[in-house]
């Protein structure tokens, strides 16, 4: 997610990007493995920069190599935070 934001020149520093993740663990062919992982971001932005925030949030994952790597194996959702500075005059 930080390299999203970055290459739309939205900065993502620890103070401004973080995420909490937790994971479900089921039965699968009678194997307790990983079904589910949800990923929550909160996101600090500059102000005006919330619309490119929200694009870079819903293509993150298509460019993300560990979600392309677990996709078809375990179900990844997202949710995200987004906060604006406030504007400077």
């Amino acid at each position: 997610m930080g390299g999203a934001l970055e290459a739309r020149g939205i900065p993502s520093q620890p103070d401004r990007l973080s995420s909490t993740v937790t994971g479900e663990i089921g039965p699968v062919e009678g194997t307790l493995k990983i079904t589910r992982i949800h990923v929550r971001y909160e996101i600090l932005v500059p102000h005006g920069m919330r619309a490119e925030t929200e694009r870079a949030l819903a293509h993150h994952a298509s460019k993300c190599p560990v979600a392309q790597t677990l996709t078809p194996c375990v179900q990844i959702d997202w949710e995200a935070e987004i906060r604006e500075e406030e504007e400077i005059d």
